[in-house]
C-alpha cells in the first residue's frame, strides 16, 4: 500500500488532516475551550466572592473575609463540574444545559462545603449572609458566560460543534449542515470484513472524526455496521425501514437475548405530569369559584330557551385513543343534537339554538370541560379532544394523516396550541386539519409548564372568535 498516496486521498475528500496522532484541530480546540471555561469559572468566582465582602461587610476586611469560602468553594465546584457534564459536549450546544449543570454544580458543592465546614467547625469563621451573597453573584456569572460562551462557539464554528462524517453508499440522500460528505465509491470505500487494507483506507477517514453516518443499500447496512463497530466513533447506519415506522431508539432486552427498536415512548416524565396535573387541579377549583355563577344562568337561560336538557355529553378521543364523555352545555335543539359529530357547525347552522349561538361564540358552552379537567378525562391545555364521526373535507380525521393518533398521547385540553394560533371551527378542508395537528404535534414535543401557562394566557384574548358556529 502507498501510505502517502492515501493520506493525499483523505486529504481531497475530507480536508487537510492535522498533524500529531489522532487529535483533530476541532478537538483540540474544545480542550482549549474547557480550559478556558474553567479558567474563567475560577476568575468569577473569586470576583464572585470579593464583590459579596464589599458589598456586605466592607472594604477594609474584604478580601481577607471572603479568601476561606472562596478557597473552600473552589475544589469542591470544580470536581462536581467536571463529574456533572459543565465541561462537555453538551455545553457547547445549549447554554440553558450548560447553566443548568453549572448551576447544578455550584448548589451541591455549596452544600458539601457547608457539610464538611459544619463538622470541622469552621462556618463559623466567615459570614452566612456574605457566603449567599457571593453564591448568588457567582450564579449570575455562571449564567451570563454559559450564555456567551456558545455565542461565541456558534460564531467562530458554526451551529455545529463536532466533527460528523456522512458516507454515501447509495441510501438516501442525508441533508445536514456542518458536515463532512464522502462518497465511497469514490474514495473507494468497501465494507469488507475480510480486507484489511480496506478497513485501514476506512480508519483514516475517519480517524478525527466524533461521528459517522453511513448511508447505504439495505444488503450492505450489517457489513458497514461491522466496520463501525470497530471505529471507536459513534456510528451510524441509516435505515429507511426504521423512518417509515418512526422507530426512537434501538432496546436490547438481555432477557430474551434479542434487540427490539424503540417506536414510542411517553412524552412526559412523572415529575412533568405531576406538575402539569397540579396545574390542571389548582388552576380548575379555582375557575369553579368564577364560573359557577355563569353556568348557572346559562343553565337557566337553555331551559328557558327550548325546556331541553342543559348539558350535552358525547364521544370523544381522550388520552391514548381511549373514548370519554365530554361535557358541554347544550346549544344545539335537543331532537337534533349529533352526538358522533358527524357534521360540523356551520354558521348558518338551522340546529343551534338562540343563546346556543351566543355560548358558542363567547366559548361559555365549553365551561363544564372544568370537571373533566377535574376528572382527570382532560387537562386545562393540549390537544382539542374530536368527535369520532368528524370530517375533514369528506374524510374522517385520521384518513387525512395518520398521525393523528399521535396526538391523543397526552390528555386533550380545554384549550391549546392550535386555538391559540387560530386553528378552530369547522374543518371543511383536510388543510384544516393539518395544519390543527401540526400545532398539537408541536406541543406535544415541546411541552413545559411556562408553555402552558403562556397558552392559559393567550386564550383569554381569543375566546370570543369569528369561527365559533
Amino acid at each position: 500500500m502507498n501510505l502517502p498516496l492515501i493520506e493525499q486521498k483523505v486529504e481531497a475528500a475530507i480536508g487537510p488532516l492535522p498533524a500529531g496522532g489522532m487529535a483533530s484541530s476541532l478537538e483540540r480546540r474544545r480542550l482549549r475551550f474547557y480550559l478556558g471555561q474553567i479558567m474563567g469559572d475560577i476568575a468569577a468566582l473569586l470576583v464572585a466572592f470579593i464583590l459579596a465582602g464589599y458589598i456586605y461587610i466592607g472594604r477594609k476586611t474584604a478580601l481577607f473575609s471572603v479568601l476561606l469560602p472562596a478557597q473552600l468553594l473552589l475544589p469542591f465546584f470544580l470536581t462536581i463540574a467536571l463529574q456533572n457534564g459543565t465541561y462537555s459536549l453538551a455545553s457547547l450546544r445549549n447554554w440553558h444545559v450548560a447553566a443548568l449543570r453549572a448551576l447544578a454544580a455550584l448548589l451541591v458543592s455549596a452544600a458539601l462545603l457547608n457539610f464538611v465546614a459544619f463538622f470541622a467547625k469552621i462556618n463559623a469563621q466567615f459570614s452566612r449572609v456574605g457566603f449567599l451573597i457571593g453564591m448568588a453573584i457567582f450564579a449570575v456569572f455562571l449564567t451570563l458566560l454559559r450564555a456567551y460562551a456558545i455565542r461565541m462557539v456558534r460564531r467562530r464554528w458554526g451551529p455545529n460543534a463536532l466533527n460528523v462524517l456522512i458516507v454515501d453508499d447509495g441510501g438516501p440522500l442525508i441533508e445536514l449542515a456542518q458536515c463532512h460528505r464522502l462518497d465511497a465509491a469514490k474514495a473507494g470505500l468497501r465494507p469488507e470484513l475480510d480486507d484489511p487494507h480496506a478497513l485501514d483506507l476506512f480508519a483514516r477517514y475517519v480517524r478525527n472524526m466524533d461521528e459517522v453516518i453511513v448511508s447505504c443499500a439495505r444488503e450492505r447496512r450489517v457489513a458497514w455496521a461491522m466496520v463501525l463497530k470497530g471505529c471507536g466513533v459513534q456510528g451510524e447506519v441509516l435505515s429507511d425501514f426504521m423512518q417509515e415506522i418512526g422507530a426512537l431508539g434501538v432496546t436490547r432486552r438481555e432477557e430474551i437475548g434479542m434487540t427490539t427498536l424503540l417506536v414510542s415512548t411517553g412524552p412526559l416524565g412523572l415529575r412533568a405530569r405531576a406538575m402539569k396535573r397540579s396545574l390542571d387541579i389548582g388552576a380548575s377549583l379555582l375557575a369553579l369559584l368564577v364560573i359557577l355563577p355563569v353556568l348557572a344562568l346559562a343553565a337557566i337561560a337553555i331551559k328557558l330557551d327550548d325546556g331541553g336538557p342543559v348539558l350535552f355529553r358525547q364521544q370523544r378521543v381522550g388520552r391514548r385513543n381511549q373514548l370519554f364523555s365530554i361535557y358541554k352545555l347544550r346549544t344545539m335543539k335537543a331532537e337534533r343534537s349529533d352526538a358522533l359529530g358527524n357534521r360540523s357547525a356551520s354558521k348558518d347552522d338551522d340546529r343551534i339554538t338562540r343563546i346556543g349561538r351566543f355560548l358558542r361564540r363567547t366559548s361559555i358552552d365549553e365551561l363544564p370541560q372544568i370537571f373533566n379537567v377535574l376528572k382527570g378525562d382532560m387537562s386545562l391545555v393540549g390537544p382539542r379532544p374530536h368527535a369520532i364521526g368528524s370530517l375533514a373535507g369528506d374524510k374522517l380525521f385520521w384518513e387525512v394523516d395518520r398521525r393523528y393518533w399521535h396526538r391523543h398521547t397526552l390528555r386533550p385540553g380545554l384549550t391549546g396550541l392550535a386555538q391559540v394560533r387560530g386553528f378552530r371551527g369547522a374543518t371543511d378542508h383536510e388543510a384544516d386539519l393539518t395544519s390543527r395537528l401540526q400545532a398539537d404535534l408541536e406541543y406535544i414535543s415541546g411541552w413545559t409548564i411556562w408553555r402552558d401557562l403562556r397558552i392559559l394566557a393567550a386564550t383569554t384574548q381569543v375566546l370570543v372568535h369569528d369561527r365559533a358556529f
